[in-house]
């Protein structure tokens, strides 16, 4: 028996590794693709290894294009998403401390209108939020990118809101004895024991912030305010020769940030997610 369970163990961790692989293996073959020269990085699909190391493919890449160079668009992302980022976190956290400890009139019916919203494609949405945001002038700036996600996401709401409904409410109670008001009351107690499901939420945040195509696609024209999603698409040119050596060498950057982010704060999505609604 004991055999038995060793062998079945083996064989569980010897195919969890080997799918573990296939899923990783384009993210492997990317990174060493951008060390390959650009002309040979689709004809060599099957070779993971570069022939010749080129360095260089990093340092094209980040001279960008003309006179922008990607430092210019890695500010942009981080000025986009590390707003963004704190906008909606906030936002979120004092939407669901309202819906979770507050009984207003109309409480239901506007906790269906927001979870009506993450239903809606957001496809529908293009057009009009252009039209309205060309009408005032925000399109080209960052505003269009930011000022939507200060009103804060529906999913982020609902996951807060299930993790303040495990706060005991006799803390909201002696509280108000003491003479604590609302914004007190949420600022001083509640924000801290919903740290875990905050930080899950700016971790997702940053995520689809920094990997946003379609958002500056729409409204961002000017190089100068690329975002670097917009950027690396800028080395592919149908009617001239891409240079997909640079372009997966910034490909690779733009990578960094996001992994970092997950090794620092992986145990908080864990958290987060598992301890939502059962903290006491």
């Amino acid at each position: 028996m004991k055999r038995r369970r060793m062998i079945s163990t083996v064989v569980f961790h010897v195919f969890v590794a080997a799918l573990g692989f296939i899923m990783i293996y384009p993210l492997i073959w990317m990174i060493f693709s951008s060390f390959k020269e650009s002309s040979l990085v689709l004809k060599t699909v099957g070779q993971l290894f570069p022939s010749e190391w080129r360095i260089d493919n990093y340092v094209n890449g980040w001279a960008g294009f003309g006179n922008t160079t990607f430092a210019t668009f890695f500010k942009n992302s981080f000025i986009v998403t590390i707003l963004t980022v704190i906008g909606s976190v906030l936002a979120s956290a004092m939407a669901a401390y309202g819906f979770s400890r507050i009984r207003f009139r109309g409480r239901s019916l506007w906790f269906i209108c927001m979870m009506i919203t993450m239903m809606v494609p957001s496809q529908i949405l293009m057009v009009p939020q252009y039209v309205l945001f060309h009408s005032l002038g925000w399109v080209d700036t960052f505003l269009p990118l930011i000022v939507p996600e200060w009103g804060g996401r529906a999913f982020f709401i609902f996951m807060m809101m299930q993790f303040i409904a495990g706060i005991p409410k006799d803390l909201d109670e002696a509280a108000m004895i003491d003479g604590c008001g609302r914004i007190r009351m949420f600022i001083g107690i509640i924000m801290p024991l919903i740290v875990p499901a905050m930080a899950t939420s700016a971790i997702f945040a940053f995520y689809w912030k920094w990997d946003d195509f379609m958002g500056s696609l729409l409204y961002l024209n000017s190089p100068k305010n690329y975002t670097v999603s917009i950027a690396l698409k800028l080395f592919c040119d149908p009617t001239a020769v891409s240079d997909y050596g640079a372009m997966f060498a910034m490909c690779v950057l733009s990578l960094l940030p996001v992994i970092v982010l997950f090794l620092f704060t992986q145990r908080y999505i864990v958290e987060g997610i598992a301890t939502s609604g059962l903290k006491t």
